[in-house]
């Protein structure tokens, strides 16, 4: 086996052990969640539909780059991924999304008043698992404070990012920039806290957290950019959601962005109509992301990610050679490689 082949076997054996060992915590944080029956249910589901707890793993491996003992960031690990799932019942809601992760979402199947208060359920969660459960650990005060700090900080984050997400969906003049600022506070701040935290709890040294910490976010914009690839490229079954449901929420992504002003005048017209039409039928949506694909859209925003992949990578350059670094460093390429 070649050494890429068998980094990249190694990286998915660990992802596939921190799966277990988060679900397993976290099985166990939600059963006294089982006094109110639907809420236990409504709570566990979107857990229970999967998911590649790319973030805990993130928390946990930083943790033990600086030489700290994961064992003791498991519980921030843990947080984070409900924190992360939290947010995804609540943007489920917003953008009417009926599936996640190949199932129905939490307010299909329980309605909106339910989901809403599973997410305020989970989003409570992440800090009494935080303080609850890390408290009784070997574990420095200001250690769990400032753990706790980085996780309240990027809830803010990505709240903002959220609201700039929604307010894009009524504009056709988005920016690059103005796009990137977007991702980066609603989906890569939550991969640089999820560093961060793990850096902190590991006793790291300024430079190391400030490292870990561009790592983070460097990895997580090209996580978002390659998503944005993924809805309209992978199959339905292999994206767990319709192919081409961001085109009819009028998501302005980095493809519809660049397509909008490279398109000629059919492609815009195409890649326009469908935008944020709900009811656009399959054979429209098709079209629009044919024209994605011919003004080179779709390949620049490739380009665009394997860049951010680079820069992760750099920022691991302090490290000594562990086998933790070796994991980490091919965590970006693993982003932009996957299918779903």
């Amino acid at each position: 086996m070649r050494g890429g082949e068998y980094a990249l076997s190694r990286l998915i054996e660990e992802l596939n052990r921190t799966v277990n060992v988060v679900n397993a915590f976290l099985e166990e944080a939600l059963k006294l969640e089982r006094d109110a029956p639907p809420l236990f249910e409504s709570s566990t589901h979107i857990f229970k539909a999967g998911g590649k707890r790319l973030r805990p793993f993130l928390v946990l491996k930083a943790c033990e780059l600086v030489g700290g003992n994961p064992e003791q960031a498991l519980p921030t690990a843990a947080a984070v991924e409900v924190l992360h799932n939290f947010t995804l019942i609540h943007d489920d809601i917003m953008d009417r999304d009926e599936k996640r992760r190949g199932v129905p979402t939490v307010h299909t199947l329980w309605g909106v008043p339910q989901a809403i208060i599973t997410g305020d359920l989970l989003f409570a969660k992440v800090f009494e698992i935080i303080t609850g459960k890390t408290s009784r650990m070997d574990v420095r005060n200001e250690a769990l404070l400032e753990a706790l700090n980085v996780v309240s900080k990027v809830t803010i984050d990505i709240c903002v990012g959220q609201t700039m997400d929604m307010l894009f969906e009524t504009r056709m003049n988005v920016t690059e920039r103005e796009y990137l600022n977007m991702i980066a506070l609603k989906t890569a701040a939550l991969f640089r806290a999820s560093a961060e935290a793990g850096a902190v709890l590991g006793g790291s040294k300024p430079l190391e957290r400030s490292r870990l910490s561009t790592f983070g976010e460097s990895a997580g914009m090209a996580f978002q950019l390659i998503d944005d690839v993924l809805g309209v490229k992978a199959s339905e079954e292999e994206l767990g959601k319709p192919v081409g449901s961001d085109i009819r929420e009028g998501k302005k992504t980095l493809i519809v962005i660049h397509a909008l002003e490279n398109a000629g005048s059919r492609g815009r017209r195409l890649i326009v109509s469908a935008l944020g039409n709900r009811v656009a039928e399959t054979n429209h949506v098709r079209e629009a992301i044919k024209a994605l694909e011919e003004t080179g859209s779709i390949e620049y925003t490739k380009q665009k990610a394997l860049g951010y992949v680079e820069e992760a990578k750099k920022s691991l350059d302090l490290f000594p050679v562990t086998p933790a670094k070796e994991i980490l460093m091919e965590l970006p390429s693993f982003f932009v490689s996957r299918k779903f």
